[in-house]
């Protein structure tokens, strides 16, 4: 059973950096920075490829209701934003320097939670979250390729993120499965993404872009939108399989391994104190695994 576990963490660290790298081949070598074609072809992908998979019996997921997709909206709201302002970041950040700043969504998510329920943090915990913190506000000061635009969007994406975190702890009355958010929330982010693709300008953008013709570009295209759906099969698998607390080691470790493989797949100008903002921001994070750790002791 445990190398069954074992199987499910690699896999799903395997898809992770892939989809992460593919998706930065588009946006950054490629170029292809039209956001509300480029997610609203993998949230379309993605929720076909898992209607089918629904309808063959290949997952399990149940008849949703009118009034659990409703109660569900803000959540498919922060999703959108979540991948339309990751995706605007990360065609203009390296992407050690992505993982810093989505760290800080962690940020996000205590701020909300403590308002809400007004606990005490422990201080571990909050050491974790300054540490965090206190790497993403200093990066851009250290950043050689620093862009304002991306770091707004990033700021935009990690608030999000924060935000649906905390809205899919408390939103349990709904009774939704992680398949059945998704499926809502792919379904939702079609719709919304195909409105504004023209007045956003990215439709009559991208009949100029320069390789939409490129057979690399459709390969590279289709590959994301399948890793995508891929990653989400084996999210939900891992999170079957194991405790909250180990997935989130599994994805800590997935990011590092991305983190340390980016050099050798992509351009980056990096300094030392950037890469000091790296390293301790995952120091917090790690540090803020170990402290829910000792919470559920």
């Amino acid at each position: 059973m445990q190398w069954k576990r074992q199987i499910s963490g690699c896999t799903f660290s395997f898809v992770f950096v892939v989809s992460y790298f593919t998706n930065k081949f588009v946006l950054s070598v490629l170029k292809f920075t039209y956001p509300t074609l480029f997610q609203g072809w993998q949230t379309f992908i993605g929720a076909l490829l898992l209607l089918l998979a629904g309808k063959l019996g290949w997952v399990e997921m149940s008849r949703i209701t009118r009034s659990a997709a409703l109660s569900w909206l803000p959540g498919s709201l922060l999703f959108v934003g979540n991948i339309y302002a990751g995706s605007r970041a990360l065609s203009r950040m390296n992407i050690p320097f992505f993982f810093t700043l989505q760290n800080s969504s962690h940020v996000v998510s205590c701020v909300i939670l403590r308002i809400i329920h007004k606990e005490k943090m422990q201080w571990l915990k909050c050491l974790s979250v300054c540490v965090m913190l206190v790497s993403a506000i200093n990066l851009p000061l250290y950043d050689p390729q620093y862009n304002l635009n991306g770091y707004v969007w990033a700021i935009g994406h990690l608030s999000c993120v924060g935000a649906y975190r905390v809205f899919q702890v408390q939103n349990k009355s709904s009774h939704l499965s992680d398949l059945e958010q998704q499926c809502i929330n792919y379904l939702f982010s079609v719709l919304l993404l195909a409105i504004a693709a023209h007045p956003s300008g990215d439709l009559l953008g991208a009949l100029e872009f320069p390789f939409l013709w490129s057979y690399t570009f459709h390969c590279g295209c289709c590959a994301s939108a399948v890793l995508g759906f891929l990653l989400l099969l084996a999210t939900v698998r891992l999170k079957s399989g194991l405790s909250l607390e180990h997935c989130g080691i599994w994805t800590f470790l997935s990011k590092v391994t991305a983190i340390c493989l980016s050099p050798f797949i992509f351009y980056m100008d990096i300094n030392a104190p950037s890469i000091m903002c790296v390293f301790f921001s995952h120091v917090g994070e790690a540090l803020l695994l170990y402290s829910e750790r000792e919470s559920q002791l």
